[in-house]
């Protein structure tokens, strides 16, 4: 299939020496893919292109949100039943926390990189997943007083008949915790990130190509492979 970035999203290149189908191939690669940079650089010279490691991370970390906006843009709806949890993210040194939730389907809801595990945190992800999702009518989580904090502090500004049920059951959990392994598989090459942004950008990347596997957005073929999507929403 040939890979082709649309009119719309080529204005966000402008002023790059590379292409806008190579700058995304490499995102791709490195999102997709449990590949460090240096990776990269050496698949390409293998092909006769010299791009230096540095570069790549760059890219990575300036477009990857170009998948994040797509993945977005054509999103299928997910599930009203959500099971939540948090995963530890190494950055400069540091544990961080990748607050992340999936339906009872598997598809994934949303995600968010904060620095602390407190109810703020809880709260700001659950006021982002809610606002481009909507309201669940129940939310799994784990033992942990600041989610279950966050969540009663949004149920006490709702109308009865909209609360969210709140249920904690370790078993029914195990979703998202399996399904936390596929952003450790791609996580654990990098050894770390250096910058909370470049964490958060990369992640987002890492994720939304996830979600282009599960075949989440309504660009994507059943028939086709992540890649093949991926050129199909990168088209569209």
């Amino acid at each position: 299939m040939p890979f082709k970035i649309s009119e719309g999203l080529r204005k966000y290149f402008k002023g790059y020496c590379s292409s806008a189908e190579v700058i995304m191939l490499f995102v791709y690669m490195k999102c997709r893919f449990s590949l460090s940079c240096r990776d990269l650089e050496e698949m390409a010279i293998i092909r006769g292109v010299r791009i230096d490691h540095a570069t790549i991370g760059r890219w990575v970390i300036r477009f990857a949100y170009l998948i994040d906006m797509q993945v977005r843009k054509y999103k299928k709806r997910v599930g009203s039943s959500w099971r939540m949890d948090e995963t530890y993210i190494k950055v400069n040194g540091e544990w961080m926390y990748l607050y992340r939730a999936v339906d009872s389907d598997g598809a994934t809801v949303d995600f968010l990189l904060r620095k602390y595990r407190d109810k703020a945190a809880a709260h700001a992800f659950f006021r982002k997943a809610i606002k481009r999702h909507g309201l669940p009518k129940k939310v799994n989580i784990d033992k942990s007083g600041s989610n279950t904090a966050a969540l009663e502090s949004i149920n006490k500004v709702l109308a009865p008949e909209l609360k969210i049920k709140i249920r904690q059951n370790k078993y029914v959990n195990n979703l998202i915790e399996q399904d936390h392994r596929f952003i450790k598989k791609r996580t654990k090459p990098m050894l770390g990130f250096k910058s909370f942004a470049a964490a958060r950008n990369t992640l987002s990347g890492i994720e939304n190509i996830r979600m282009i596997q599960k075949r989440q957005v309504i660009t994507a073929n059943d028939k086709l492979s992540t890649f093949e999507n991926f050129a199909l929403l990168m088209a569209a």
